[in-house]
């Protein structure tokens, strides 16, 4: 498995949300072509995710979790195309553990797109004014500020940020791994998190 870098992996794994040895694996047999490893998930049914992109999901549950303390509250949409799947064990375990990443993490918005263009300029303008005396040229500044932007969207984005179970995977890369276990497109829909006495009049 020489030259097959840890960031290889990661990208792979970003691109497809198939699982670290399977990643591995695929990279080494593909010699580290990235579009041949790739390949290979696809072919074993482990980066399904984007042909289902398409597929309507108008099935799926509403949860709500409870912070172990009874102190944190979250309220969460997960959708996925069939009744038979939203009741699977897969299903349900990644309910669950999105519910309690919400209650632990905080995020503010599902996905990049739902970032509003303010909080995006406003993040750009305080990170080129950190950097304004650094005499960088500016398509390395923008490169900068689009990686510094990646660290906000990990902050603050739902399907971004690192799980707290597991920090090697995202949220995303969870729904994409239970997508391609159930043979669905699955979505996160909306959410809502709240701490005791916020719903009281």
């Amino acid at each position: 498995m020489a030259g097959i870098t840890a960031d290889m992996v990661k990208q792979l794994r970003d691109k497809t949300g198939a699982g670290m040895m399977e990643c591995k694996a695929a990279l080494s047999e593909a010699q580290g072509n990235m579009e041949e490893a790739i390949t290979l998930l696809r072919k074993r049914g482990l980066a399904q995710a984007a042909k289902r992109a398409g597929r309507t999901t108008a099935q799926g549950t509403i949860s709500s979790y409870i912070h172990l303390g009874g102190k944190i509250g979250v309220l969460l949409e997960v959708n996925c195309e069939s009744d038979f799947v939203a009741r699977t064990e897969d299903f349900q375990s990644l309910v669950r553990e999105v519910g309690m990443h919400i209650a632990a993490a905080d995020p503010k918005w599902v996905r990049r797109e739902d970032v509003p263009a303010d909080a995006i300029e406003k993040e750009k303008s305080i990170y080129r004014a950190q950097m304004e005396s650094s005499g960088k040229p500016a398509n390395v500044l923008d490169k900068i500020i689009e990686g510094k932007l990646g660290s906000f969207y990990s902050q603050f984005v739902l399907l971004d940020q690192p799980s707290v179970r597991d920090g090697a995977l995202t949220i995303g890369q969870l729904v994409a791994q239970t997508s391609a276990k159930t043979g669905e497109n699955i979505s996160i829909g909306r959410f809502a998190r709240f701490r005791v006495g916020e719903l009281s009049e």
